[in-house]
């Protein structure tokens, strides 16, 4: 049998994207593979659950575009679907002189994304979050908490109910593409396609190359790690607080992060990872290290960003110095209070001339297209972002 889609990779993107495949062409055959046991396992999972609104993305950039309809596509699901989300709102909060300034700038983005923010004063910041301290802040209504997990799950059910096969702890080694179909080896099975998408998050550069891609980036994984504070402390913030990101960086820093089971997490830092998928800490992979060590973008990132790269070696070693960092606008924090919490892995798309990918990057062939590069926020932006997969696929057929 020759299925019409073959999509490759069980997170909440390539999930997406078979349930937007479906939608469009009822009837259709499609497998999903998915190399671990169960879905979303990875990025989905691993992640602070923010239904982002897109205020910090270049306006016109594919990030600020699918951010701002993923914002809505999200909730609309989640409405559709049962699944618990609220809007609580971002605030971003500026705690010196230079941050303040930047609230200048974040503030036009906004208005150039299209994205409802308002200004608040140091004043009116303490009135409506006493536990924080600030300059002053910006605040984004539209902003929001999910849990993404249980959102891939629906989008399995969705495309299981729809017909579509999913298939769990089948992992790719070898795909082939040919005039007519695409050969995909996984494992013991040999399947075939008309058309494969590759949603492969941490190993898109590795697929890239097996299908024989010549591709001129490679994944440098990153690991941020999180606290989890007390339940006591449960209602210290109203909204989600974020620190006013630093323009040069592709990360947005250490915050406090509401969570929709009630809790509140603190963090990521933004560490290089030691291993694509170790999430205990210290976890050490010689095939990962040995990959990137090997490659010349790596290093010309690690030079341009070795400032802002050592000071998260030092917060990730000293707990001491992660909560200095969190102490800055949350000032009642105390070592005892962070508590552990799972880890994520960001997947980094990084070039040969050690430029860090920044938006969405795809790779296409007559019928493959490979998903390389799906940055924060992808979660959120993951229906318009299947949206466009399936148009693209779905061209003049």
């Amino acid at each position: 049998m020759i299925f019409d889609f073959c999509v490759v990779g069980g997170g909440i993107v390539g999930l997406a994207t078979a349930r937007e495949l479906l939608r469009r062409r009822p009837g259709s055959s499609l497998v999903l593979l998915e190399k671990e046991s169960s879905l979303a396992q990875h990025q989905t999972s691993h992640n602070s659950g923010v239904i982002h609104s897109g205020i910090y993305y270049l306006p016109g950039s594919l990030k600020a575009t699918l951010c701002r309809r993923g914002e809505a596509a999200t909730k609309s699901f989640c409405d559709e679907h049962s699944i618990p989300y609220e809007a609580c709102g971002k605030m971003i909060v500026a705690t010196s002189a230079f941050q303040f300034r930047r609230l200048d700038a974040l503030f036009e983005r906004a208005q150039e994304n299209g994205i409802g923010v308002e200004r608040l004063s140091a004043e009116v910041l303490k009135r409506q979050e006493p536990n924080i301290v600030g300059m002053g802040a910006l605040l984004v209504k539209s902003a929001g908490i999910v849990d993404y997990q249980r959102v891939a799950e629906a989008m399995g059910e969705i495309v299981r109910s729809s017909g579509g096969e999913i298939l769990s702890g089948v992992q790719v080694n070898a795909i082939r593409e040919s005039s007519d179909h695409v050969e995909i080896r996984a494992g013991d099975q040999r399947l075939a396609a008309k058309q494969l998408i590759v949603c492969a998050g941490l190993q898109s550069d590795r697929l890239a190359k097996i299908a024989g891609l010549a591709i001129d980036y490679q994944i440098i994984p990153f690991r941020g790690e999180y606290y989890r504070l007390p339940a006591k402390l449960n209602g210290i913030v109203r909204h989600l607080i974020y620190p006013v990101p630093n323009p040069d960086l592709p990360f947005l820093g250490i915050h406090l992060t509401r969570m929709i089971d009630g809790g509140i997490t603190v963090g990521p830092n933004a560490v290089l990872g030691l291993a694509r998928e170790g999430y205990p800490k210290f976890s050490f992979s010689l095939q990962d290290v040995g990959e990137y060590a090997r490659f010349p973008g790596f290093w010309k990132m690690i030079a341009s960003n070795l400032a802002p790269g050592l000071v998260e070696i030092r917060n990730s070693l000293w707990k001491s110095w992660y909560l200095g960092e969190c102490r800055k606008y949350c000032p009642s924090l105390t070592i005892d209070d962070l508590l552990p919490a799972k880890p994520g892995i960001r997947a980094h798309a990084v070039m040969s001339d050690g430029a860090i990918v920044h938006d969405f990057l795809f790779a296409q062939t007559d019928r493959m297209l490979h998903v390389c590069n799906a940055p924060s926020p992808a979660a959120t932006s993951a229906i318009p972002i299947a949206e466009m997969i399936a148009d693209k696929c779905l061209k003049g057929g």
